[in-house]
């Protein structure tokens, strides 16, 4: 059998790496236009703030590694068309411009997610960077010693990432926001406790503002200078970072014919199967089943791309599997704070059709007298009619991650309040209070259901 990949990052090398182990005869073939292979991009603003020098630390397996499996790994060799009727796709290398077809009997289709990147004038000049690849990585943190004041375009995940980095760096940062709230994936009382808390650990480090947009940058030969924003802002800037956001990398797809979803990316079965016979795709190129609301998301993260790669490899290589959807949960952090939060916010179950209820506390992670001991606020949302459990989101300098990802296991379970307020959760002082506050925020959520307020 010959399986050709077409995309080398979290979901296309697991993809790879697995069919081998399913299938010890496959003739495999992954073709990437990256210059590496299966890294961890997520790890890239950690590198970028020092946290490790090397940044080879994010390589997980290198092209000869996959060689000693018989895995052939293509670098710099883009794959510009896909054609079904014939199987087969157009392979061009982007060093010699050599362009070949590449016969295939199963194709997975990887190519992931590609910045977005606003209409901003003088977007190219030198300096202006995004956050997607190794190179950009490395391009940063080369130019961080010569800098001391950096612009980052959008306060979601990303942009915090690198708020953190960039000021553990020793630069003075602003991050310009085009919404009214950093980290609108929360709910907006919960984007309010982030900015509060950010604001309340600031120095004069960094500086954050919101329902501003960059419009121009500035600068010479030599690179950016500063920018200009829609309210008439002139800010210095040595280096600038645009995270605007990412978007689904689907144009070979969509030409090939195979159909996109409503969010954008490529539609695709519990058995990563798209529309086309003997065609699959994964990772963050694709659309998830949200088993909250049950309706169509698009979540491109590394947790899910592995997962959806697995299970990609598995039905192309004849073993059947399915990857049943995702929740939404997700974490970071940002200046020793934690933000995390699974399943619906409150106004996307209002969307989805529910009636929720929320509750809302603010404790210590752990008892109190314990030096380590950090407040973190949790908000839990379920289905007023049903009891059903819909969300959380958790904030604070404290453990607040624990706490989501004990929610996450309730929502897959489709547990109510009722259920979950049994929960036996650990206690010891060092690591959480009596009554833990997930629970506490629970009770609270019963309450109100019961006395239907």
């Amino acid at each position: 059998m010959k399986i050709v990949i077409i995309g080398g990052v979290a979901a296309g090398a697991k993809a790879a790496a697995k069919s081998r182990r399913l299938l010890p005869d496959a003739e495999i073939n992954l073709y990437t236009d990256d210059t590496h292979v299966s890294y961890s991009a997520c790890g890239i603003p950690y590198y970028i703030e020092g946290n490790f020098e090397d940044y080879r630390t994010l390589l997980v397996r290198s092209p000869e590694e996959f060689a000693k499996s018989n895995i052939f790994i293509h670098l710099q060799s883009h794959v510009s068309k896909i054609l079904p009727q014939c199987k087969k796709v157009l392979v061009e290398n982007l060093q010699s411009g050599e362009a070949h077809l590449v016969d295939y009997d199963k194709l997975i289709v990887a190519t992931g997610a590609v910045p977005f990147v606003p209409d901003i004038k003088n977007v190219n000049l030198h300096n202006v960077f995004t956050v997607r690849r190794l190179e950009d990585a490395i391009a940063i943190r080369e130019k961080i010693p010569s800098s001391k004041n950096a612009v980052i375009v959008g306060g979601g995940y990303i942009g915090i990432e690198m708020l953190e980095a960039l000021v553990r760096q020793n630069l003075h940062v602003t991050l310009i926001e085009r919404g009214p709230k950093i980290m609108s994936i929360f709910d907006e009382d919960m984007s309010d406790l982030i900015a509060g808390q950010l604001a309340s650990i600031n120095n004069g480090e960094f500086e954050i503002i919101t329902s501003d947009s960059v419009v121009e940058f500035t600068g010479d030969n030599n690179g950016v200078n500063g920018v200009i924003t829609s309210n008439g802002r002139r800010i210095d800037a040595d280096m600038a970072i645009v995270c605007s956001g990412v978007k689904p990398n689907v144009k070979i797809a969509e030409d090939a014919g195979i159909k996109l979803g409503i969010t954008g990316a490529i539609e695709v079965t519990p058995q990563m199967e798209t529309n086309i016979q003997d065609i699959y795709a994964c990772g963050d190129c694709v659309e998830e089943f949200n088993i909250i609301s049950g309706k169509p998301m698009w979540l491109p993260l590394g947790a899910n791309a592995n997962k959806e790669g697995r299970t990609a490899a598995m039905n192309a290589c004849g073993f059947p599997d399915t990857f049943e959807g995702v929740l939404g949960s997700a974490v970071t952090r940002c200046l020793g704070l934690t933000m995390s939060t699974t399943g619906l916010t409150e106004k996307d179950a209002i969307k989805a059709g529910f009636d929720p209820v929320c509750a809302r506390v603010t404790k210590y992670d752990k008892v109190g007298y314990m030096p380590d001991a950090n407040n973190i606020t949790i908000k839990v949302i379920a289905d007023r009619k049903t009891g059903r459990l819909l969300g959380a989101q958790g904030v604070g300098a404290g453990d607040a991650d624990k706490r989501i990802n004990t929610f996450a296991t309730a929502l897959l379970a489709k547990l109510t309040v009722k259920e979950f307020v049994n929960n036996d959760l650990t206690y010891a002082p060092p690591f959480s209070p009596t009554i833990d506050p997930l629970l506490n925020a629970a009770q609270i959520l019963l309450s109100k259901i019961e006395q239907g307020s």
